[in-house]
């Protein structure tokens, strides 16, 4: 067993697969419909000298995971393509041979093929990432702005309670989108890969050898999960926009707010790094609410989703030990 260490290595769910990102790699592990794993393997860019200031490295670190993110998506996404043409082929009839144990690499032709064929263009990349940020906007910033104009007669007079009915409706919306996501089937399963992205990254951080049996018996609650850091997101703002104050336009409070989003997410971003290294029960309190977010967002993996997990995971791992070290 090696030494117990946090690491910096996180990761995604995707549809059938998961992402994981390390200090060099990032690698897409996918289940195809016939059972085989592909592993697609990228150098990650070098990072900038911006990446390491506090508070900005939170921007870039958001904006990159977001893009990387859309990138995994639409990788794994070709493959559920792939299995609808083949269950309408076969009369939908699903292929029995659903947990063959085979990892193969994406030098296959006609995988390179497949993934030509659905590469998404940087245009449209940066388009599907901008569009998300859009909607984020609008459902976080907009329209509880909105609400709340409706709500509260005289916004300066009343700012306190102004600031409580906005930062209501940003947490019903939130938790009504995370509670609705978790009901859809689909959605379910991506949660099943969530769950073994952190039972592997978990085991990995416990020095055992990552198997399948040694994988299922950690937790699939972390507290560095993309879920915490949201909702850190979502409380920090609220504490940062009570500070800034309420106007009668609503068009500048909305426009301050957008202005504010980028030290939101530093701030949210130190504050994930810094509860992710420490043990203390100042911590483990503010790590709460984000675990508790995680039964909804995770759920426990069979052994061919783990299996998945961990191909991926040791895609990136670094031959330098000290490299990942959160």
């Amino acid at each position: 067993m090696k030494e117990k260490k946090m690491t910096s290595i996180g990761g995604q769910a995707v549809i059938e697969g998961v992402m994981m990102r390390g200090p060099h790699k990032t690698a897409i592990a996918v289940r195809k419909p016939d059972g085989e794993i592909i592993i697609d393997e990228k150098e990650n860019k070098k990072k900038s000298n911006i990446s390491k200031i506090p508070l900005l490295r939170g921007v870039v670190s958001f904006f990159s995971s977001m893009i990387i993110g859309v990138q995994a998506l639409m990788f794994s996404a070709q493959f559920a393509d792939l299995e609808e043409d083949e269950k309408e082929k076969n009369n939908k009839k699903p292929k029995k041979d659903s947990k063959k144990k085979t990892v193969e690499t994406k030098s296959n032709k006609n995988l390179e093929k497949a993934t030509d064929k659905n590469d998404m263009p940087e245009w449209a990349l940066y388009l599907s990432v901008f569009i998300s940020l859009i909607i984020s906007v609008a459902l976080f910033i907009v329209l509880p702005n909105v609400i709340a104009n409706f709500v509260v007669e005289s916004k300066e007079e009343n700012a306190i309670l102004y600031n409580f009915v906005e930062s209501t409706i940003k947490i019903l919306i939130f938790l009504g989108y995370i509670l609705l996501i978790s009901k859809m089937k689909d959605i379910q399963r991506v949660f099943e890969y969530h769950g073994a992205e952190h039972k592997s990254i978990f085991c990995y951080e416990n020095g055992e050898e990552l198997t399948v049996q040694n994988v299922k018996k950690y937790s699939r609650f972390h507290p560095r999960c993309g879920t915490s850091f949201l909702l850190f997101v979502i409380i920090i703002s609220i504490l940062v926009f009570s500070l800034i104050g309420v106007y009668e336009n609503s068009v500048i409070n909305i426009g301050i707010r957008l202005l504010f989003l980028p030290l939101v997410a530093g701030i949210s971003y130190e504050i994930i790094k810094f509860a992710g290294r420490s043990k203390n029960k100042f911590v483990t309190w503010l790590n709460a609410p984000g675990k508790w977010l995680q039964k909804f967002t995770t759920r426990e993996p069979d052994d061919s989703q783990i299996e998945v997990a961990i191909a991926s995971l040791k895609a990136v791992i670094p031959e330098n030990g000290e490299d990942d070290i959160w």
